[in-house]
């Protein structure tokens, strides 16, 4: 039987393979990324999950039955509490903590991701929204689960791939695919093709992240 995620991720498996080739994530698994390329990552996914939990708040407020409010509610705990932890103390393997990563500052992908997913899921419809969050969580589990099959030979690196690509992570995105597959077995084409619409987006944003660390992007003026 066909599901919808799998519609959905022929949009965005393109996307998916460039993600997984390019020099930051090879990088990570072969252990030559340079130190200072995962700290720009890190800091901006200290800037950057703050937003994220606030999507996925909103995309609670607008979800349509009580399962889903419960599920993005737990959601976003999670991401202020679980993932703040584990950044924090990513953080500290540079020496760093919450407030030097405040004085860095947001480049202006982290800006243009973390703008885009919150406008969607304000203003956007329920769909939509789900659409704007599910790469985040899906391209995450994929990229995990591809990079622990190879680890890494750099124990920081290691821990990072085995958050995202363990057993806990993995049961969290499964439980969301459900929810998308449930949703858009009952939407017009119309609907299903403005959640893939943002899904692309967002899917790219997901690229462009990893690009802008491997790069350490920064504001040219």
């Amino acid at each position: 039987m066909s599901r919808f995620r799998d519609e959905l991720w022929r949009v965005v498996d393109g996307v998916y393979g460039r993600i997984l080739v390019h020099p930051f994530l090879t990088g990570l698994t072969d252990g030559t990324l340079p130190r200072e390329v995962f700290r720009h990552f890190v800091v901006q996914e200290t800037h950057f999950l703050p937003d994220y939990a606030r999507a996925l708040a909103a995309c609670g407020v607008r979800a349509t039955s009580p399962a889903a409010v419960q599920r993005f509610a737990a959601d976003c705990a999670r991401t202020v509490e679980v993932e703040h932890s584990l950044h924090a103390e990513l953080l500290a393997a540079f020496g760093l903590d919450q407030d030097d990563a405040r004085r860095i500052g947001a480049a202006p992908t982290t800006v243009g991701y973390a703008s885009y997913l919150l406008r969607v899921c304000h203003l956007g419809t329920f769909p939509e929204a789900l659409g704007a969050i599910v790469p985040c969580y899906w391209i995450y589990a994929r990229v995990g689960e591809a990079l622990l099959e190879q680890s890494s030979p750099d124990p920081l690196y290691a821990w990072w791939i085995e958050t995202y690509g363990g057993e806990h992570y993995q049961e969290t995105v499964a439980g969301v695919l459900d929810l998308l597959d449930e949703v858009a077995a009952t939407l017009p084409e119309a609907d299903r093709a403005r959640l893939c619409e943002h899904a692309l987006t967002t899917a790219r944003y997901e690229w462009l992240f990893w690009d802008a660390a491997w790069r350490r992007e920064s504001w040219p003026i």
